[in-house]
């Protein structure tokens, strides 16, 4: 078995993947199966630093959720307002509010940090 280390270089990256994918598929509490957690940690790790996934923008956010709970526009009405205040917001003509951030945070799950980012 290879010593592993944190992973640094594309080729250390590319044979990381290799090894998994020959051994993704081993039996539980086994030296190969502690070998394929470490290698998960590390590939994981080196992704995270050199392919960042961006978190969301607010209104992207607010409409992702929307998709994924099957909303409509008029759905937010009971919590946000009338339809025309809806749709200016989701259109980008108006900007979320913190009292809107706060409603829907709370009412559709969006996490506080995707309101509150500084860019």
């Amino acid at each position: 078995m290879q010593q592993w280390t944190i992973l640094k270089t594309k080729e250390e990256y590319n044979k990381a993947l290799e090894r998994l994918e020959e051994i993704f598929d081993v039996e539980p509490n086994s030296e190969l199966f502690k070998e394929a957690e470490l290698l998960g940690l590390l590939i994981s790790e080196y992704e995270d630093v050199h392919y960042p996934i961006a978190i969301p923008g607010p209104l992207e956010a607010v409409k992702l959720k929307m998709v994924e709970m099957g909303l409509k526009n008029k759905d937010l009405e009971p919590y946000i307002g009338s339809k025309s205040y809806v749709s200016s917001i989701l259109s980008g003509r108006r900007e979320i509010t913190l009292r809107i951030a706060s409603i829907l945070h709370q009412k559709l799950g969006i996490p506080s940090n995707v309101f509150l980012r500084m860019n």
